[in-house]
């Protein structure tokens, strides 16, 4: 009954979640609205300062602006898990059957950004914005949801009669909600200068927050380096940085190429949840390369196509398998001997503990830009991904179901007096499955789903 228990409690190891601004993976579509409105294809683009989080080159070329704009983002997200197993379960863990949603549904995303010409030849620029992020919360008391079983209801080590006289042993009962919230805040200060009068570079040194809070992990502790720092300690800060580099060359008249690199940003640890991510609470930004290009190929007109790749195999809480198999000796040594079980390596928050499992990620993007009159534009795009999440990982991303690989988007710019614009960007991510099982839930099957829904109005003035 101990070693049943024991590979059930581990399963819970494995679902930390992610997912609220989550798009690419949890990386968003594009920076500021007229970027959105093509689906992100802004690296070879100059039309605005927040391009700046795409391609610093370009700023060079755009001007002195000042642009701001908010996003009202809608995920709907959720998994179910099938009742396809045996019942009672024998030596495996499972999920309570049914259908879950998640809560928080509408979230608020501002963006900030001001370009400065120093001088004919170069201008400085900032921007403020979301690169992305993650939320769920299964299970709050008082809704709807909260009559399903809790996610984690099956692992209560006090419902175990082997265990239930054992002091203290409530304290790694799952409570409700369960979830996770994550944000991340980027500030870059980019210079950009020009090499001559068709190609220009820059430079972003960038400024990253990230927050994080969970919640509803009790019987993870069992399986901890840190067992007092995996749920339930509030929010955490993280702080850190890296740096963008880009190019943007007009190689003949109407073609422009575009090229940029993010490095990782390191960021210090979620010392709050050093028990629960891998490394004792690292939790990096994993490093993306766009490359792409523009053609203007009538007056009027013009076709963007971006491609960019997310380094998420760089991120060991990230990237780190979640299909291991289970046995005791991943138990935390201490908690081990109090239930008499022999132990040897403990797991999470270890160097090479459980994480996501995700892959690193390729987006193609196309935009298409349509001049009407001078005082309207039109644009359009779409955006498609490579899975993040492998079927082999689907049961332990239940709390992270980051599945959406389509985007369509449309919207527009409409210029007012004294030089002001603004834009309307929508965007629609189409519903997407993944299916899965594992070998720690048995014959067990389920499925994530995810669909987003993005309205953004945006604001700016030349000068």
């Amino acid at each position: 009954m101990k070693q049943s228990f024991v590979k059930s409690i581990l399963f819970l190891a494995l679902l930390v979640p992610t997912s609220v601004f989550a798009t690419n993976g949890y990386w968003s579509t594009g920076y500021g609205t007229k970027s959105k409105s093509i689906a992100g294809a802004c690296v070879a683009m100059r039309f605005g300062a927040m391009c700046a989080a795409s391609n610093p080159g370009s700023l060079v070329f755009v001007g002195n602006r000042l642009e701001t704009g908010l996003a009202l983002f809608a995920p709907s997200r959720g998994f179910t898990a099938n009742n396809d197993m045996e019942m009672p379960p024998q030596n495996y863990a499972f999920i309570p059957p049914g259908s879950y949603e998640s809560e928080n549904d509408y979230f608020l995303i501002p963006h900030f950004a001001y370009n400065y010409e120093l001088n004919e030849d170069s201008t400085l620029g900032i921007a403020i914005g979301g690169n992305g992020g993650m939320n769920s919360e299964y299970g709050t008391p008082g809704n709807e949801m909260f009559q399903l079983p809790a996610v984690f209801s099956a692992f209560n080590p006090s419902n175990n009669p082997d265990m239930a006289n054992i002091p203290g042993i409530e304290e790694f009962d799952a409570t409700s909600p369960t979830g996770i919230d994550m944000i991340q805040l980027f500030i870059g200060l980019t210079y950009s200068r020009k090499i001559n009068e068709y190609h220009g570079i820059g430079i972003t040194p960038i400024l990253a927050i990230q927050t994080m809070s969970v919640n509803g992990l009790e019987p993870f502790k069992m399986f901890s380096l840190h067992p007092d720092n995996v749920t339930g300690k509030g929010r955490d800060i993280a702080y850190g940085g890296g740096l963008r580099v880009g190019w943007s060359g007009e190689v003949s008249p109407g073609l422009i190429l575009g090229a940029s690199y993010q490095t990782k940003m390191w960021m210090n640890k979620f010392d709050k949840y050093k028990g629960l991510f891998a490394e004792e609470g690292s939790f990096d930004i994993p490093a993306n390369l766009d490359i792409g290009f523009s053609y203007k190929f009538q007056q009027q007109w013009t076709f963007a196509f971006n491609y960019q790749y997310i380094f998420y195999s760089d991120v060991k809480s990230i990237s780190n398998s979640s299909d291991i198999p289970f046995t005791s000796d991943l138990m935390n040594p201490d908690i081990a001997q109090m239930f008499g079980i022999e132990t040897t390596s403990p797991a999470l928050g270890a160097d090479n503990s459980i994480g996501f499992g995700w892959k690193n990620m390729g987006v193609m993007k196309f935009g298409l830009q349509w001049e009407y009159s001078p005082e309207w534009t039109l644009r359009a795009g779409y955006s498609r991904a490579s899975d993040a999440i492998p079927d082999s990982q689907a049961l332990f991303n239940i709390l992270a179901p980051a599945t959406v690989k389509d985007h369509y988007t449309f919207g527009f710019s409409h210029l007012l007096n004294n030089n002001q614009e603004i834009s309307l960007a929508a965007t629609y991510a189409a519903n997407a499955k993944i299916y899965g099982k594992n070998p720690n839930t048995g014959p067990q099957t389920g499925f994530l789903e995810m669909d987003q829904w993005e309205l953004e109005l945006g604001w700016s003035k030349k000068f």
